[in-house]
């Protein structure tokens, strides 16, 4: 019965309407669906868990755009979260209509008549997505009260207190499990369904996030059982890998094979276990294209300097051991990079789909790495939300990375595992999968002190590069305990003058001038970066590492490890407890 989750009818959406945001208060949003006539047929439970999908998923600007607030990204502005002062007040009320449908599912599905495959399959699903919904809860508030029924609007319940993050925490994984063992397995080659494999791959991403938080976060008093979570994450995702259902796409192209997952109509189901799919034919578009090409549309994001140095080069040594690594010219910096780096940022001698070349375009980025990853090369898209390329939101390369991370932590990595999981990546990349005798000392200084595992530090460098800009990094950072990152600088190429004009992509011909203001004639071809010294700066005054943000203040202080409830919550619901440190 799998379909493509492209083809479910906006009519679904409407059927199985959800609760508005004032969610357990509103009446009964299933007055039309009558329990024992409704959920009667296998395609009853279809129908209805097809609505999780419609209306849980992300979009696909949150599923590409979400790194902003990571320590790797530039953007136009910081989120008032990171800069400003932020506060209860500024959080939305939470809303747990999502959660409520799941429920009224779970307490309605078991009709007798239906097959019990079918029906634990579809209870599975619901359980799959009861595990999404708490997860990001817990992401974002830590404990929160835990509701496994559909309530009631006179329910004690709704005004409880949030219940620990460890007996939430134990749930999600009861539910990710009971999906692992019943949702079924033959593969979706769409990739747009949720199978055996994907509920296993999840699980992988769920128990590694749990155990590293609770490992570095040792004021929750947890740590104790973060090697529980990280076994589960470690067998979860070996699972995945030994079943042979999904490999890395490898073509024996290392130019071009990573950006392939990211700009193909169709996923590239060999290796994409769960996506959103679009469909030009079908005209089921997104506006990502235009959105990393426009100077006004999107947040003209880009990489950081930081960051691009942790790309090895194709031998596989370290940029960052090379002579001057730090004030090389961005046409010398490319050069002979693992090949993920030309498909993450535009690079030397790229050209759209007409041929014409397209260096880094400082009208759309600030530092000069301008994100390329997500944007099909056609130019017409650069200003209309018509592109449809594919968006994955589970990698097998991911349930490598989850595996070798978790092993890591347990102390349990070695060569072999090395050569089964970040070995095959950097094949696929084009790069020597040696491994390194020491640990890397950049990666020590700038980014993990704490850290002098060589195995660790390169999964941590690793799994920067490979899911770079897919909604992963900032809880990264969380769980790891690094908040402190994203008040790095946002640094960007080297300029060695103001008022010359220099090629970005190799041609011979310039492309970009740092000027204190834009000449009156204007040389063809040339966009004028102008350095005000307030917002951009060069470091060196007039020579230097642009420095866009220059006048901001990024700080993150321990409570913004999670968010403050609500303010409208807390008083619609006294027994709420506010989080450490927030009003």
């Amino acid at each position: 019965m799998k379909k493509s989750m492209l083809y479910i009818t906006a009519s679904v959406g409407l059927m199985l309407s959800l609760a508005s945001c004032n969610d357990f208060l509103e009446t009964e949003p299933f007055d039309k669906l009558v329990p024992g006539s409704f959920f009667a047929t296998e395609e009853d439970l279809e129908l209805y868990t097809n609505s999780f999908y419609q209306q849980m998923l992300p979009s696909a600007d949150a599923a590409t755009q979400g790194d902003g607030m990571a320590d790797y990204s530039s953007i136009t502005q910081s989120s008032n979260f990171i800069s400003g002062n932020y506060s209860s007040v500024d959080e939305g009320s939470w809303n747990w209509s999502n959660l409520r449908n799941i429920n009224y599912f779970l307490a309605n599905y078991n009709n007798e008549a239906i097959p019990e495959e079918a029906r634990n399959h579809y209870a599975g699903i619901a359980r799959f997505f009861r595990a999404w919904f708490y997860i990001e809860k817990v992401q974002r508030y830590g404990n929160v009260p835990w509701y496994d029924t559909p309530l009631t609007t006179d329910d004690e319940a709704l005004y409880k207190t949030q219940d620990p993050r460890e007996v939430v925490m134990q749930h999600v994984l009861e539910d990710l499990n009971f999906a692992a063992e019943n949702i079924r397995e033959a593969k979706d080659n769409t990739s747009s369904t949720i199978t055996r494999q994907v509920a296993l791959a999840y699980k992988s991403r769920i128990a590694l996030y749990e155990g590293t938080y609770r490992k570095y976060h040792t004021e929750l008093n947890l740590a104790g059982t973060a090697d529980q979570w990280l076994t589960e994450a470690a067998n979860a995702a070996k699972m995945v890998m030994d079943a042979g259902t999904y490999s890395l796409y490898n073509t024996g192209k290392p130019t071009s094979d990573y950006r392939t997952l990211f700009i193909s109509e169709n996923a590239v189901s060999q290796e994409v276990m769960f996506a959103m799919v679009f469909n030009n034919a079908l005209k089921r578009w997104h506006a990502l294209t235009w959105k990393f090409n426009s100077a006004t549309y999107g947040s003209r994001w880009g990489l950081n300097k930081q960051f691009i140095n942790t790309y090895l080069m194709t031998d596989g040594s370290r940029f960052t051991d090379k002579a001057g690594y730090d004030e090389l010219l961005f046409v010398d910096e490319m050069a002979n990079r693992d090949n993920r780096l030309a498909q993450t940022v535009r690079s030397l001698g790229y050209k759209r789909s007409d041929g014409s070349p397209a260096p880094p375009n400082f009208g759309y980025t600030f530092t000069g790495y301008h994100i390329l990853k997500w944007s099909m090369d056609d130019k017409r898209l650069d200003g209309i939300g018509e592109a449809y390329n594919t968006i994955p939101l589970m990698r097998y390369a991911e349930v490598l990375l989850n595996y070798a991370e978790a092993k890591a932590e347990l102390g349990e990595f070695d060569d072999m595992e090395w050569a089964k999981t970040i070995g095959l990546l950097r094949q696929r990349a084009g790069v020597n999968a040696a491994i390194p005798q020491t640990a890397d000392p950049y990666l020590r200084e700038v980014y993990f002190p704490e850290i002098a595992d060589k195995y660790l530090l390169e999964i941590r460098r690793e799994r920067g590069i490979e899911l770079c800009y897919e909604n992963l990094r900032y809880q990264d950072l969380m769980r790891w305990k690094k908040g402190k990152l994203v008040e790095m600088p946002w640094k960007g190429i080297y300029v060695p003058a103001m008022d010359r004009p220099m090629d970005l992509d190799g041609n011979g011909t310039p492309d970009v001038s740092f000027v204190s203001k834009t000449p009156d004639a204007a040389q063809p071809g040339v966009t004028y970066f102008v350095i005000d010294n307030n917002i951009s700066k060069l470091s060196g005054g007039t020579s230097g590492h642009v420095i866009w943000g220059a006048n901001e203040e990024r700080s993150f202080e321990d409570k913004k490890y999670l968010y403050p409830i609500s303010n409208s919550d807390i008083v619609l619901n006294p027994s709420l407890v506010q989080n450490p440190g927030w009003k």
